[in-house]
Order: structure tokens, then C-alpha cells, then sequence
């Protein structure tokens, strides 16, 4: 679904499959995204400031929200997700979708969309961390191709472990692209 209220270049259309839109995130999105994060990470949500921060930084950050058609003729954010790239490094910041959305793509659909953009910004390399309580998720990394290389013991609130997983990029001459990964 497009956004007549967006420019086209801030719209980015899913991969084949995925039910959703992304667009860029802006300021005016905070307020619910703060929510958003708070009931999707709970202790470990970050607080506004922290959202403003990186929406100021667009030089090394890039947010997303992934957005479906809802029952009005509008479009509904079930998710959202974060970049920092300082090349050669591309590190997932966050990536959230609401519970009744999983399973739809929309995390994938995501997660294409930022490694591309730390393709594009010069990374030869992502990093994220996950919770080692959320198998799912680590499940969805390791398809792309990710691995674990380093356990942060007690690293979230709830004394779960930190997974840091990474995952080596293409280099621009190879014959496979980040569009490539499953």
C-alpha cells in the first residue's frame, strides 16, 4: 500500500511475499514507537531520548517502519527496526513486530531492507545481538547466514544472555548480492 502523504523515495516496497510497506521513520512516529518498543521489549525498551538520538544521526542511522492496510483504508505500524553504520560495520540496532503480525514476513522484510543499506553505505560485515530466550528470532538470523560469535552473560534486564551474531557481507564485486540471502 502506498502512502499518497510520503514521497516515493521514503516508501520501499516488501519483498515478494511479505505482507507489508516500509517506510522511513520519522520524528512524528516517536510517540508510538516508544510505545510500540515498551510493549514489545518491556524492561528493556529504550526510553524517547534514546529514538531521538538516532533519528538525528542519519549520516550512520536509518529506522523503519513496517506498516500494514488496516480495516479503515489506512495502514497499521506492526513493526519497526534500526541500522548504525560506521563502515565497515553495519550493526542492527532493534527490530520489533507485534506478536499477531510474526510470521508474516515482516521481520524479513525488515531485516533485507537494512542489510542492504549497510551494502550501500560501505559495511562488509552486520552485527546484532538477540536474547538467547528468543529462538525465533535467533532462528530468522541464522537463515541469513549469521553466527553466533560472542555470549554477553546477563546482558538484558530480565538476566537473559545476549547473543552477538554476525554475518559477512558480499563484497560490491562478488557475484551474489545482499539481495541474494533467503
Amino acid at each position: 500500500m502506498v502512502d499518497p502523504e510520503l514521497p516515493a523515495s521514503d516508501q520501499h516496497a516488501p519483498p515478494s511475499g511479505a505482507a507489508a510497506l516500509l517506510r522511513d521513520m520519522g520524528p512524528e512516529d516517536l510517540d508510538f514507537i516508544v510505545a510500540l518498543d515498551k510493549k514489545l521489549f518491556g524492561a528493556d525498551a529504550w526510553p524517547k531520548s534514546m529514538f531521538v538520538h538516532e533519528l538525528a544521526h542519519p549520516e550512520t542511522r536509518r529506522y523503519v517502519i513496517a506498516e500494514v492496510p488496516d480495516s479503515a483504508g489506512g495502514s497499521l505500524a506492526v513493526g519497526y527496526a534500526g541500522l548504525m553504520c560506521v563502515a565497515p560495520t553495519g550493526d542492527i540496532q532493534t527490530i520489533g513486530v507485534l506478536p499477531d503480525h510474526e510470521g508474516r514476513g515482516i521481520a524479513r522484510a525488515m531485516l533485507d531492507e537494512l542489510i542492504a543499506e549497510a551494502a550501500s553505505r560501505g559495511a562488509t560485515e552486520v552485527m546484532l545481538e538477540v536474547s538467547a530466550v528468543n529462538p525465533r528470532a535467533q532462528r530468522l538470523y541464522e537463515r541469513y547466514g549469521f553466527t553466533h560469535i560472542h555470549t554477553r552473560r546477563k546482558y538484558y534486564r530480565d538476566g537473559s544472555d545476549g547473543l552477538v551474531m554476525h554475518l559477512p557481507l558480499p563484497t560490491p564485486d562478488a557475484s551474489t548480492t545482499v539481495k541474494d540471502y533467503p
